[in-house]
């Protein structure tokens, strides 16, 4: 019976390692890439409802779709309905990007990323770096933007956005964002946001409840309010749902699961893990430099362990089968589980 309880969980949960909102502001994307294998979907969706006698509900939804690829790459794309890049009305409005990601220290709390990207309403190419910074339960978000040809019409700006967040608990948090052009014209204010975020249990996926100034969520759309001739000059509020889906969960050729027991076969063992029932028992284990950990996997499902820093660690590690990983160098590991990342432990070498 818990072994069909752990499937069912684990079908409900559908896996796979997503960007969690924990850990972001509504307007900010931090410096935040899949994991290599993943694709994230997020699903935006921002409204207002229009005055007397129609009071019809106007929607301005903004949709992200991003692939992991080795080396702390993403790539993807945001697509949104109403277009803020351009002073035509009703326009879409899609941004192709590239993010490389970099944690200043393997296990350290500062992390950079660059992103260029491309806006096709504009036919701008914009950019941005950024950094966020987490202390237990305070996560900073700092970042630098450029745009060649701004809103379709200027020559190239800049602006500055910074955000926070602060988690309640394990599963919900509270954050706000600001960000503005360095130079405002006519009509331009700054942008702002601030929401309620959640973690949904026994699962990978995040919500946010959210109001803001500005419609569309991409680095040109979310560095200014635009005039009112150009933009929309109402209060939004809205939701967003993050969905990631792993690809060795539908093709082959990124399922990697190799031999029953893999890694760093031969190296001594300072501590054996069961993974049971969806977690790893031991949330920290301690070891010496030189020894090895074992981690046997009882579930019905595949797990792996996804150190948080650059330490490599395994493929999908399937149902039955072990994965030994050595650590030549004193520090603290975090790590979890890409497909389900609720699942997390520590291992100490000291």
């Amino acid at each position: 019976m818990r072994r069909l309880l752990v499937s069912a969980l684990a079908v409900l949960a559908s896996p796979l390692s997503a960007q969690s909102l924990l850990f972001r502001s509504p307007n900010l994307a931090g410096t935040w890439v899949p994991d290599a294998g993943v694709v994230q979907f997020n699903f935006l969706h921002r409204f207002y409802v229009s005055g007397a006698p129609s009071h019809s509900v106007i929607n301005f939804p903004t949709f992200t779709l991003a692939v992991g690829l080795p080396a702390h790459l993403g790539i993807g794309m945001r697509y949104a309905t109403h277009a803020d890049a351009t002073t035509g009305s009703g326009a879409n409005e899609t941004e192709f990007y590239l993010r490389w990601r970099h944690a200043l220290s393997p296990n350290g709390p500062l992390a950079i990323s660059v992103t260029p990207a491309y806006n096709t309403a504009a036919k701008s190419l914009d950019g941005e770096a950024s950094l966020d910074w987490t202390s237990g339960p305070v996560t900073l978000l700092g970042a630098v933007r450029g745009m060649s040809k701004a809103y379709g019409v200027d020559t190239a700006r800049l602006a500055l956005a910074g955000g926070a967040v602060f988690r309640l608990n394990s599963y919900v948090g509270v954050s706000g964002d600001v960000a503005s052009l360095l130079s405002t014209r006519a009509g331009e204010k700054a942008a702002w946001s601030v929401g309620v975020v959640f973690g949904i249990p026994n699962s990978p996926h995040t919500f946010s409840l959210h109001a803001s100034n500005v419609d569309v969520n991409n680095i040109e759309g979310s560095s200014r309010k635009g005039p009112a001739a150009t933009g929309l000059n109402k209060l939004l509020y809205g939701f967003e749902f993050t969905i990631p889906l792993h690809l060795s969960r539908f093709s082959p050729w990124f399922h990697k699961s190799g031999a029953a027991v893999a890694g760093d076969v031969n190296a001594p063992i300072g501590a054996t893990i069961t993974i049971n029932a969806m977690k790893f028992p031991a949330d920290t284990i301690v070891i010496t430099t030189g020894q090895a950990v074992r981690w046997n996997n009882t579930d019905p499902l595949g797990h792996t362990i996804t150190f948080d820093g650059g330490e490599p660690g395994s493929a999908l590690i399937n149902p039955g089968n072990s994965f030994v990983h050595r650590f030549d160098r004193p520090g603290t590991y975090a790590y979890h589980c890409t497909p389900h990342p609720f699942m997390k432990g520590v291992v100490v070498v000291k």
